[in-house]
């Protein structure tokens, strides 16, 4: 597998590829906010997933994949510190607003920092209609966002601005977070070396934190999340980092925001959610965005 993925690296196969992987990406996202939407707080469902990521890669790591050299663990470990700020602040964000109003910033803003950063740390450019697609697809985040502070109860919106002010910041940390790993897997020989290092490092953090405390009590509905969220986390995370290999980092973070399409077709469809005329129009601009972007490049 490893020989192949090196075969097909900066190819027309790899474009398709990384394509695919990036929208795979996004539908696992999106599923994966869905199994957690409100079912638990923030900081334990994190914990249950960590830990669950923990127990499902720690095997692959120590026994089977190329264990890391030199250089490699210095990026690890800087994975494992970008990693644990951008948990923290995704958890106090989710902790300060609503889901449906702080998710499409979060979102938003990650690509956009991350096409900026793809182009000092990667040499990477984007053409006129590229940048075209990004502010198209922007818009259908940001719109989403706005759409969804009208039917904001008044309580809610007394915390609004700081609840924003924490999903920029979040934001920022997933483009930090998407150009370090891929700097890293593009540095490590194994893409799978780093992959299933980098979940067994970055998910020690908060089951150990919380084992310190001795505030963690796993329950039924704990570690079923914990489980199903670990599975679909790596998919996820592993699916864009091995998109960022294999082709642009910056079109890959585009592609993987296509999940704010499947989170609304996820609520419609299974969480029976209702989905107005603006909403469709919205999650339409996010698609012509990322459809933009790709025809573009």
């Amino acid at each position: 597998m490893t020989e192949l993925i090196q075969s097909i690296e900066g190819t027309e196969t790899g474009h398709l590829v990384a394509l695919w992987l990036a929208l795979t990406a996004a539908f696992l996202h999106a599923l994966f906010g869905a199994l957690q939407k409100g079912a638990v707080p923030p900081y334990a469902a994190r914990t249950s997933i960590d830990t669950a990521l923990v127990v499902i890669s720690a095997p692959m790591a120590l026994f089977v994949v190329p264990w890391p050299e030199g250089v490699q663990w210095a990026l690890l470990a800087g994975a494992v510190g970008i990693h644990f700020i951008y948990k923290v602040l995704q958890a106090e964000t989710y902790l300060r607003g609503a889901y449906t109003v702080v998710y499409p910033v979060v979102r938003g803003t990650g690509p956009l920092f991350t096409v900026l950063g793809a182009g000092l740390v990667f040499g990477e450019t984007f053409t006129a209609m590229q940048w075209l697609g990004v502010g198209v697809l922007l818009a259908g985040l940001f719109g989403l966002s706005v759409y969804n502070v009208r039917h904001l109860a008044a309580g809610a919106r007394a915390t609004l601005m700081p609840a924003l002010g924490w999903a920029v910041a979040t934001g920022l940390m997933v483009a930090i977070y998407t150009t370090w790993d891929a700097y890293g897997i593009r540095a490590t020989p194994d893409p799978f070396t780093f992959l299933f290092w980098f979940f067994l490092l970055t998910a020690l953090d908060f089951p150990l934190i919380a084992m310190a405390r001795g505030r963690f009590r796993p329950t039924p509905q704990l570690v079923r999340l914990g489980l199903t969220g670990a599975v679909i986390a790596w998919g996820s995370f592993g699916a864009v980092m091995m998109a960022t290999r294999l082709d642009s980092v910056g079109e890959a973070a585009v592609l993987r925001e296509t999940s704010a399409v499947f989170a609304a077709l996820i609520g419609w469809v299974w969480l029976k959610e209702p989905t107005g005329p603006r909403r469709v129009a919205l999650m339409g601009l996010i698609a012509l965005g990322a459809v933009i972007v790709e025809a573009g490049g």
